[in-house]
Order: C-alpha cells, then sequence, then structure tokens
C-alpha cells in the first residue's frame, strides 16, 4: 500500500508557529498509511524535518522497555506479579522495607510501585561522552529519593525511576546488559537500524537539532555546556543523551519508531517476526489503574482528561528539553500516529489527531 502525503501547511497549521520542525506520521497494521513533515530539522543549517530526522525519543522509551519486560515474562524469566526485589536487589535501600518488598514488575510497569519522580532535567550528558553506569547512577537516585510515596498497588503515580528499577531486573533475568538485550530481542527484530541509544556516524547526520524558548526560564535549569546558539525566538541544544537508558535513551526516526507502532497495532507481530503474544500486547493496552495525570496500563497509558475519548486510544508521550513526541494508538480504528518535533511543547495532540482521517 502507498503511502499518501500529509501536506506540511495542514501540519504547520495544527502545530503553530511555535515548532520549528515537526513530522507525523500515521500507519495501520498494514504499513504507513501516510506521511508528511513541515519545517525545519535545523535552522541554521536549513535542514528541511523529514520522516528520517533523529530525534531523542525520551519518555516513549518507556514503552520498548515495557515491551521488552513481557517479553521475558512470556520466556518464563520475569513474573510479572512476583515481588522482584530477588532481580533489582537495590530496592533493598527504599523505604519503607516492607512496602518495597512487595514491588513487582507489574506496579513498575503501571507506575503503581509508589516511587518518587524527581525532575529528570539535568539527568543528560554530551552526546560524544560515555553513559553513566546504570547501577551507579540508579544507587544514586534512590539514595536521593529513598521513600515510597504510597503503599505498592494502591494507587498509580508516573515515576521516572520506575523503569530504571525495571531495567535492573531486566538485566539480572536476562543475564544481558540493558541496551544490550533492547538491540537483541527489539530493535535488530524490527529491523530498526537506525535506532539507540547513541548516535552512530550515520544517525550523528540525520540528527535534528533541540530548540528551547530563549525567554523561557527552565533553561536556568539546564547544564551550561547543553545550551548552543540564538536561533529566532529559540536558544539550539548541544547534542545530548539521557543518563538513564531505560527510562527515556532511544534516540532514532520516525520512520523506525513507525515499525514500533505497527508491531502494537498487529498485535506483537511484524513481518513474519513475533515479539509478543497476541495476548500480551492486548494486555498492555487495557487501560485498568486510575491515577492523577494519566490512567495506566501496562507500559501504555491515557491522559485522565480524555478517559471518555471517542474514539479511545492509548498513547506514550516522550518530551524533554528541545523535543517533543508522541506515539498513539486507537484500537477500535486500527490505526496509530507517531509525531515528533524538535522544540519543547507544542500542541502535539493536534497534530496527533490527523490520524483520524486516515
Amino acid at each position: 500500500m502507498a503511502a499518501g502525503a500529509i501536506a506540511g501547511e495542514r501540519i504547520r497549521a495544527l502545530a503553530g508557529e511555535g515548532v520549528p520542525g515537526v513530522v507525523v506520521l500515521v500507519a495501520g497494521p498494514e504499513g504507513v498509511r501516510a506521511a508528511g513533515a513541515a519545517g525545519l530539522a535545523d535552522i541554521a543549517a536549513r535542514v528541511p524535518a523529514s520522516p528520517g530526522m533523529v530525534c531523542p525519543w525520551f519518555s516513549m522509551t518507556k514503552i520498548v522497555t515495557a515491551t521488552a519486560a513481557m517479553r521475558l515474562a512470556e520466556r518464563g524469566l520475569l513474573d510479572l506479579d512476583a515481588p522482584i526485589a530477588g532481580h533489582a536487589p537495590v530496592l533493598r535501600q527504599v523505604r519503607p522495607g516492607g512496602w518495597a518488598s512487595r514491588i513487582t514488575a507489574r506496579h513498575l510497569l503501571s507506575h503503581s510501585a509508589g516511587l518518587a519522580n524527581p525532575i529528570p532535567v539535568r539527568w543528560v550528558h554530551p552526546a560524544d561522552q560515555p553513559t553513566p553506569d546504570p547501577d551507579t547512577f540508579l544507587r544514586g537516585l534512590l539514595a536521593r529519593h529513598r521513600r515510597l510515596r504510597f503503599e505498592p498497588g494502591s494507587r498509580a503515580h508516573y515515576s521516572n525511576l520506575g523503569p530504571l528499577v525495571l531495567a535492573a531486573a531486566l538485566t539480572t533475568a536476562s543475564g544481558q546488559p540493558f541496551t544490550d538485550l533492547i538491540a537483541a530481542e527489539i530493535l535488530r527484530p524490527l529491523a530498526m537500524a537506525a535506532t539507540s541509544f547513541s548516535y552512530t556516524p550515520q544517525t550523528r547526520t540525520r540528527a535534528a537539532v533541540g530548540y528551547h524558548p530563549r525567554r523561557s526560564p527552565m533553561r536556568l535549569l539546564l547544564p551550561r555546556w547543553a545550551i548552543g546558539e540564538p536561533a529566532g525566538r529559540w536558544i539550539s541544544l548541544q547534542p545530548f543523551l539521557v543518563d538513564g537508558p531505560a527510562y527515556g535513551g532511544l534516540v532514532g526516526p520516525v520512520d523506525e519508531l513507525a515499525r514500533f507502532l505497527q508491531l502494537h497495532l498487529r498485535d506483537g507481530e511484524l513481518d513474519g517476526t513475533r515479539i509478543l503474544s497476541p495476548q500480551s500486547a492486548t494486555a498492555m493496552r487495557q487501560i485498568n489503574v486510575p491515577g492523577h495525570h494519566y490512567d495506566l496500563g501496562l507500559g501504555w497509558f491515557r491522559p485522565t482528561s480524555q478517559r471518555n475519548a471517542d474514539p479511545p486510544f492509548v498513547e506514550h508521550l516522550g518530551g524533554g528539553v528541545g523535543f517533543f513526541n508522541l506515539i498513539r494508538i486507537y484500537p477500535t480504528r486500527s490505526v496509530g500516529v507517531a509525531v515528533m518535533g524538535n522544540v519543547t511543547k507544542y500542541p502535539i495532540d493536534a497534530v496527533a489527531r490527523l490520524a483520524l482521517a486516515h
């Protein structure tokens, strides 16, 4: 099926002028239905935005982490409902100890473990420097945020710490470093060669530049090395990677994000390769844990403000300084959408609704 084109003028009308470049791709189980882009991936170099531009995924990485967890659960390497401390001894420093000892992978996947959610604005390093050791990074975070906010399973509250604890457990359960596990179990089987936890010489030439409003006070929180040259109403950002791969470390293009989207639209199979059983893929989309801002499934979520959305959808956002992204599925319409833009905030929901036109 040939993909249709989404006019750049239509995308720009929905996204507004507050984003330098934005890309949208609509997919069904059979493949890409439509794609389009508006604006620039790099203002200074005048590089147009395109489905092949490489952006940090940020928290969209969490749905990949969740998919890997479900894959290991199907193999019997991980019990979603058993205490996970045996696979993640780092939880021994969390208090109260009785609550921490009851945390399961299901709690971590549904953000119902009770973990704090510290602001990750400085959890970054220059793209040409090595990523901090994940165990040391996690131990340091939990040492500063060791107290659980509520009893595991009693309610949900989004936390970037949960995927990091889950990744430690996946590393123990699989016997592989987390990034190697994701490459072996998800990225390579799906032929996502340009998506990784770092930039390669090939993807660096396709990398979008991130931008942040010059007048925003948030710029004062950024490491000084991260701030690049001004670009009109924005400051540009130097290339960076996040310190915690499992919560937000993937970088890659929208056209490969679409393959991951298609995997979930096809209930866990793509091009003859089965990553998940239909039962696991369906279970991930079941939104059954209410939260404050988001109601949670096993990785996927829905904003509480959209509980009565028609048609219903599940999604995961990927937001951070310089980029704002989204992956969304409308299960009753068998259609999904991936959006990436290179500024901290813009009306991404309006762009995502282009899926309903296809």
